[in-house]
């Protein structure tokens, strides 16, 4: 007989994320499909198909990771050496992802997505955005956006990363958007910009910001990254979801941010690997502004898919609580992606559930670096946790 309903009990600390239910004791959850039908004690959970136990471990949502741009091919190890070694990172390097991706065939594509999805869910990730901009021409980008919109949980359209080798910037942004958005505009749901040196200025970067508000499209804008500039503000007057990266902030910009719907969304991962400072997460917390974590997992400047990884930096580097990490990787992804469905474990929510083995959230960040995901529910059913010995070939 098929199983209709999932009690998940023995919980035995419960982060809700909700704030009419908070972390719950000695809890149980209950699915019904993909959702979630009760949350409780688990002494007074209803009856359901199937019962599992986990034996006193913590449940959280799964992490949301609202930053990530994995349609790509090819590798850049070297320049993660020579950066390493003291040479600085800067956006050009971008163009050696796209020279491989254009190389690449679909099904190599899809099957790169698909392991790092892989990855990704194994470590407790049940909610991911993915991006393109990796194909910077008609072609390129809307076939990055259709294998992307078959396997991920949300698509962004970036052509506007970097202006491609050889290409009139003001040129390129009159295809961005133009041709290249009317093609790719039902298969995302998000448009963003690269507004930084070396890639898209402010004046270029509103009008793709323009464009796409124009087409009915969610925006959001990577900013601040390398150097103090105009993404945050930017970003802020457009009414976008989020600015990612608000490395270098003026208090003019914690200011906008504190007083807006924008989501400023940190990449710790991406600042240590690039070796710029840490955001300064405590402060815009301080100032009233709404945080997320997220991975920026691409294959240049942050090739790691642990979201684990991103909260015990926020937690031992950034100075925020593990509660707050926790937050910012769950339930502020999902305010960064605009949605409640997710981040949040309540009746009516999507049945996204990991559990650590460990006693509470609090070891994710006691216990840096060791694999505490332990099982994962993702729309409702249980996905696999071990990890696969059968490695793509590299591409």
């Amino acid at each position: 007989m098929a199983v209709r309903s999932r009690l998940i009990t023995g919980i035995g600390e419960l982060t809700t994320n909700a704030p009419e239910l908070g972390r719950l004791r000695d809890a149980g959850v209950v699915f019904e499909g993909p959702g979630v039908a009760w949350v409780g004690a688990a002494a007074v959970a209803p009856d359901a198909d199937e019962r599992v136990d986990v034996a006193g471990r913590a449940a959280l949502p799964g992490w949301v990771d609202s930053h990530t741009h994995l349609v790509f091919a090819g590798d850049r190890t070297a320049e993660f050496e020579a950066r390493m070694a003291g040479k600085p990172y800067t956006a050009g390097g971008i163009a050696a992802t796209v020279a491989a991706t254009r190389a690449a065939g679909d099904v190599q594509l899809a099957a790169n997505l698909r392991y790092h999805l892989d990855e990704a869910v194994r470590q407790g990730t049940t909610c991911l955005e993915t991006k393109t901009g990796y194909g910077l021409s008609v072609r390129d980008e809307v076939r990055s956006a259709r294998i992307a919109a078959e396997l991920a949980d949300e698509v962004t359209f970036l052509g506007a990363h970097l202006v491609p080798p050889g290409a009139d910037p003001e040129s390129y942004v009159d295809v961005v958007c133009g041709e290249m958005l009317d093609a790719v505009a039902e298969l995302v749901r998000w448009v963003d910009v690269f507004c930084e040196r070396g890639a898209f200025d402010e004046a270029q970067s509103e009008r793709v910001l323009r464009a796409a508000i124009g087409r009915g499209l969610g925006v959001r804008v990577h900013g601040n990254q390398l150097g103090h500039g105009p993404g945050v503000q930017l970003a802020v007057r457009a009414g976008a979801a989020s600015v990612d990266h608000c490395t270098y902030l003026s208090d003019a910009d914690v200011e906008a941010l504190s007083g807006s719907d924008t989501v400023a969304t940190l990449l710790p991962a991406c600042d240590l690997s690039t070796r710029q400072p840490l955001a300064p997460a405590r402060r815009l917390l301080d100032a009233g502004a709404t945080i997320a974590l997220a991975s920026n997992a691409n294959p240049g400047s942050s090739y790691t898919t642990s979201m684990s990884f991103c909260v015990a930096t926020a937690v031992l580097q950034m100075r925020l609580s593990v509660e707050e990490a926790v937050w910012a990787a769950t339930a502020g992804g999902a305010r960064a992606l605009r949605r409640d469905d997710v981040g949040v474990i309540r009746p009516g929510a999507r049945a996204d559930l990991q559990v650590l083995d460990a006693p509470s959230v609090t070891h994710l960040a006691y216990r840096p670096g060791v694999p505490l995901t332990w099982a994962v529910w993702r729309r409702g059913q249980r996905v696999s946790t071990e990890y696969s010995s059968l490695r793509m070939a590299r591409i």
